[in-house]
């Protein structure tokens, strides 16, 4: 009896073990080369990584269509804006030639984990595999002779040292701070050349045949950089570090799992919820991080997160690390704080060097109310306040700047808008960046509007009155730019004339942040009750934004893209490529015709997000686009960051279940969802029939199960009437304490 337990249970062991060697990873889907051409401004690149980590590299060329590979960065210091140290393995006789070559790529290997290429004619192989703040190359060169390493410095100053036959170190500056690196090499090595132009030394350096590169990077000391790798490769086992790589990405990537849907889909759906973990970025050195925001090392055991651009990412990509990540989504919040702290202001675009105040409107706001009404309370909200209410009253609102209130600050909190200038006036304030960016006028009243009534929600939790009627009080000054003869969100003169020339088409960033009128004219994410009586009521905001989708360019688009190059992914006026158009197929929600949301979300899906080369229509921003993909292939999306409601799409996957970090499931059932059966015919939620479209972030956190009926015919009465529609400006939530 003994004897057969056991092989009984070794027969159950192997079945179990070859099941699971049966599954196959969703990190098996993800294709790092998909959006690698940009459709008008930039591609994605195939970036290796671990989720969220300071090392990430990547093989810079022009695009995935590029034949040649100039080198790869050491690390990206700041996404799409600061690479640190080239490295590139080259052969060649004659060294001269070697300082600016180009390598062919024969072919790629691709994964968030690993690469691994042919590189030249004679096709010398390299594989990179990343850990935390360090990484890991391996070259095998075709020759036997003139075998070189390439090492760079790209920015503004620095050098590269060889300390030993079998140690390198580099420093480099950039953005007003520096950064170092240590290597080792398991082969002997030596300098063969040099090159020194201005304040940098590149070197080339005589490599063996077989060779590997292990570094790591610092923002404090070589020797910090040293202690990092030291601690992250000991050794010299590289498959180690690519397996360490590959389970910390299929962790992440089994979090989230769907059923059904197509190849491609799955290909598209994982592919972008790998594009959500490019950032932001930990760049605390086991126990100590250096800070661009008051140039100091601090000692902490807290991770110290970096590298984000808010106007992109709250929009989507905080909502959905909420979900997945709760803990390190607090974490990276009481990392602006404490960048406030240090450095006087709350950040905007928070990147390694210090505070990249780009874009419009103070979304810190929008992305911590965020958070903290959907129960994420582990930061100090008086300090973050403190911060916010600061950038709000004190700072400057003008795109692209830093710093103090402007007189054009002061009229904004005298009259309620940032006035604009006609065609031809000549602009007076030396503030303004005047060759591009401009004052973006409307933008920044209807961004701040929304950012304030955050600031104002908070205000209230804290107990502060004055402050909640205040802000509360800004929060409708959109209404000041609302053209209700044109309807249309219009700019008007510093003496409240409005600007007559002004074509809601054509308009660039005098007036609009990347986008025209008729993309802002659905930004009041926090009262669309108050936008849509604006437009004449319910029924008139629904037939605009049926227009929306269907008003012609009134130019060729090479013109039209001459004002508005980040308008891409166009259907009609509307812009998929661009991140203030994610909320709005989901607006018919709010208007009695979800019906329409689920037509135009799986028109726009199967357009715009494809598993090829020109599969992103615009920007990806490091998350910021491929999360709203993340979202809508699941069936749902956060219209107003700050109400803890998800409206209601079309799920595209028949299942998705999402393993919350509570250990609860959440589900979604589609069992007969496809191309055609796209719209939703009844639904239940744990198990209760469910007539509105939408949902509660708690019912998501609490692990619950919604089914969906699907059809090829629109239901056109589920989810139509007043009652059904999501709040729009979370008082009823509010006051049911229903958060």
């Amino acid at each position: 009896m003994k004897n057969f337990n056991t092989v009984f249970i070794a027969l159950m062991a192997f079945g179990l073990t070859a099941a699971a060697q049966q599954k196959k990873s969703n990190l098996s889907y993800v294709d790092p080369s998909i959006g690698g051409v940009g459709l008008i401004l930039e591609p994605t690149r195939p970036t290796v990584q671990l989720p969220n980590q300071l090392i990430r590299v990547f093989p810079v060329r022009k695009d995935q269509l590029d034949d040649q590979v100039s080198y790869f960065p050491l690390t990206v210091a700041s996404h799409r804006v600061v690479s640190l140290f080239s490295f590139m393995p080259l052969n060649g006789p004659d060294k001269a030639e070697l300082w600016d070559k180009k390598e062919v790529y024969n072919y790629e290997v691709l994964t968030p984990y690993y690469y691994k290429s042919e590189l030249g004619d004679v096709g010398n192989l390299i594989e990179f595999a990343p850990s935390e703040k360090s990484g890991f190359f391996k070259i095998a060169f075709k020759e036997n002779a003139n075998n070189y390493l390439r090492l760079g410095i790209l920015n503004e100053d620095g050098q590269i040292t060889i300390a030993d036959k079998r140690t390198l170190t580099g420093t480099e500056v950039f953005r007003g701070m520096k950064a170092y690196f240590y290597a080792e090499t398991d082969g002997d090595i030596a300098e063969a050349a040099s090159k020194a132009s201005a304040n940098k030394k590149d070197m080339l350096v005589k490599a063996p045949k077989n060779v590997s590169f292990k570094y790591a990077i610092s923002y404090i000391s070589i020797e910090q950089a040293r202690q990092n790798l030291l601690k992250e490769i000991p050794g010299w086992d590289f498959a180690k570090v690519k397996n360490t790589a590959y389970r910390e990405w299929d962790k992440v990537m089994s979090q989230v799992n769907v059923e059904g849907g197509t190849l491609a889909q799955k290909r598209v759906f994982y592919t972008s919820l790998y594009r959500c973990y490019e950032r932001m970025v930990d760049i605390n050195e086991h126990g100590q991080y250096y800070s661009g925001y008051d140039h100091q090392v601090h000692k902490s055991a807290q991770p110290f997160f970096v590298d984000n651009w808010i106007w992109d990412t709250y929009i989507a990509l905080g909502p959905l690390h909420m979900i997945l990540d709760p803990k390190k989504e607090q974490q990276k919040i009481n990392s602006y704080i404490t960048m406030y702290q240090q450095g006087g202001w709350m950040p905007s675009f928070a990147l390694i060097f210090g505070d990249w105040p780009a874009m419009t409107g103070n979304h810190a706001a929008s992305w911590m109310a965020d958070a903290w009404f959907k129960g994420l309370r582990s930061f100090d909200l008086k300090t973050a306040y403190e911060g916010l209410r600061k950038n709000s009253l004190d700072a400057t609102l003008l795109p692209w700047n830093n710093g103090p209130a402007t007189v054009l600050d002061s009229f904004y909190n005298k009259h309620g808008y940032m006035p604009g200038l006609h065609y031809g006036e000549a602009e007076t304030v030396p503030q303004v960046e005047n060759v591009w960016e401009k004052r973006q006028a409307v933008s920044v009243t209807l961004e701040n509007s929304f950012s304030d009534w955050n600031i104002g929600r908070l205000a209230a939790e804290l107990n502060l009155p004055k402050d909640e009627d205040l802000f509360m009080s800004r929060s409708k000054n959109y209404q000041n730019v609302f053209r209700k003869d044109k309807g249309f969100m219009w700019a008007k003169d510093k003496d409240g004339n409005w600007i007559d020339n002004m074509d809601p088409k054509s308009a660039g960033r005098e007036f609009f942040t990347e986008n025209n009128a008729y993309t802002y004219n659905w930004v009041v994410k926090h009262d669309l009750k108050g936008l849509f009586n604006l437009m004449g009521g319910t029924k008139q905001a629904e037939n605009k934004l049926d227009n929306l989708f269907r008003e012609d360019l009134g130019t060729a688009k090479f013109i039209f893209w001459k004002t508005q190059p980040d308008a891409s992914g166009l259907v009609g006026q509307f812009v998929m490529g661009n991140e203030p158009s994610f909320h709005i197929p989901y607006l018919y929600n709010y208007m009695g015709a979800p019906w329409k949301t689920q037509k135009r979300i799986r028109m726009l899906l199967n357009t715009w997000y494809t598993d090829n080369l020109f599969g992103i229509p615009g920007d990806e921003d490091g998350g910021g686009m491929t999360s709203f993909v993340v979202f809508s292939m699941m069936g749902f999306f956060p219209v107003t960051p700050g109400i803890p409601v998800y409206n209601i799409g079309s799920p595209v996957f028949t299942k998705v279940t999402i393993n919350l970090p509570n250990g609860k499931k959440f589900t979604i059932n589609a069992a007969n969802s496809s191309s055609d059966n796209k719209y939703i015919q009844s639904a239940t939620l744990n198990g209760s029939e469910l007539n509105k479209p939408w949902f509660t972030h708690t019912d998501l956190v609490n692990g619950a199960t919604i089914n969906f009926k699907m059809g090829n015919k629109p239901n056109r009465n589920w989810g139509s009437t007043i009652k059904d529609a999501p709040p729009s400006d979370g008082n009823s939530l509010y006051l049911n304490n229903k958060w």
